[in-house]
């Protein structure tokens, strides 16, 4: 059973966190998804996040992590990396258990919906901060806080039945409290430092202004594209010189394919009104140059095309022309 299995883990875990200063505030964490369509079957995705970055994934059909960058081992041992992974191993098929056999004393009924947040965050200012959270069919269920379990307000009388019970095993306290405080931010320390090359980089964006006629109404959907930067944090607004249009409206940042980011930001405007209008951007890669794109003085996708395909059709045109006068004088 889980709860025989994990305290004898508990030595395996890395213990004590280094002391090198952290300069932003920053956040690891370990994200379980899992559906248990029933005792026999169930499916689990499992990955972990820097932040808004993943570097991990759990690979649920060997039980083994997936590491996404090459710096995303840290600095922990082949050793330590292997018990860590046994750890989430014999995790993912004891929760399996656990649920099958507590499931009519705990209130529980086939599908489940399980979903397991842990991690901690860092900062210069603050000392490391672990957290652990759990909710069921989406609802928050539990948390783990001061070593003891928890219920939410929201889980009602089958979380507290849950906290009850999980508060019995001592040994399944100490392995969390160790993983919030003392592994987590060891081994969040150690990416850090790993990859700092690739996490400090900069790298500029690119923008572009697209718009659409907004059926019916006389009203223009202004579009303010940017893509291709890093890091994540960017400021993008929609201007009348100095002044900001409130009702400018930011969609949520995206990842490209490359790691870099994408945003755009959307005004809908009087088509009137759009005299004037410029796309400002604020990125840390840019200095104290922002990007700046005037709306009415760039071309847009469109009018390239035809600066280029039209100039095109007429060489084309001129070319068989000439070639067909040439055939009828002789001229080979």
């Amino acid at each position: 059973m889980l709860f025989l299995q994990l305290p004898l883990l508990a030595a395996l875990l890395p213990g004590s966190v280094n002391a090198e200063v952290i300069h932003e505030h920053t956040t690891f964490r370990l994200s379980q998804i899992s559906y248990y369509a029933n005792e026999s079957w169930a499916q689990t995705l499992g990955s972990a996040w820097l932040d808004e970055l993943q570097t991990h994934r759990w690979d649920s059909e060997t039980g083994t992590v997936i590491f996404l960058h090459t710096w995303s081992k840290g600095n922990f041992s082949n050793e330590e990396l292997t018990d860590l992974e046994l750890l989430f191993r014999v995790y993912m098929i004891g929760i399996r258990q656990e649920i099958h056999t507590y499931s009519t004393d705990l209130g529980l009924r086939y599908p489940v919906e399980l979903q397991v947040s842990l991690g901690c965050e860092l900062s210069s200012s603050e000392s490391a901060k672990g957290f652990m959270q759990a909710a069921l069919e989406g609802s928050d269920f539990l948390s783990f806080q001061n070593t003891t379990w928890v219920p939410s307000p929201e889980g009602g009388k089958q979380a507290q039945k849950a906290c009850d019970l999980l508060n019995l095993y001592e040994g399944i306290k100490q392995i969390v409290e160790n993983l919030m405080s003392k592994t987590c931010p060891r081994f969040l320390l150690g990416i850090l430092d790993a990859g700092k090359m690739y996490l400090q980089r900069q790298v500029r964006p690119e923008a572009w202004l697209s718009s659409s006629s907004i059926l019916g109404s006389g009203r223009l959907m202004l579009v303010c594209h940017v893509s291709g930067f890093y890091p994540m944090s960017i400021w993008v607004m929609w201007m009348k010189g100095e002044q900001e249009q409130v009702d400018s409206k930011r969609d949520d940042v995206l990842p490209n394919a490359d790691g870099t980011w994408y945003v755009r930001v959307i005004l809908e405007v009087e088509a009137e009104d759009a005299v004037g209008l410029s796309c400002h951007v604020k990125h840390s890669s840019l200095g104290d140059q922002d990007l700046i794109l005037y709306w009415g003085h760039s071309l847009s996708m469109s009018l390239i095309i035809l600066a280029v395909v039209v100039p095109l059709i007429l060489l084309i045109v001129l070319v068989l022309w000439f070639k067909r006068r040439w055939s009828y004088r002789g001229i080979p």
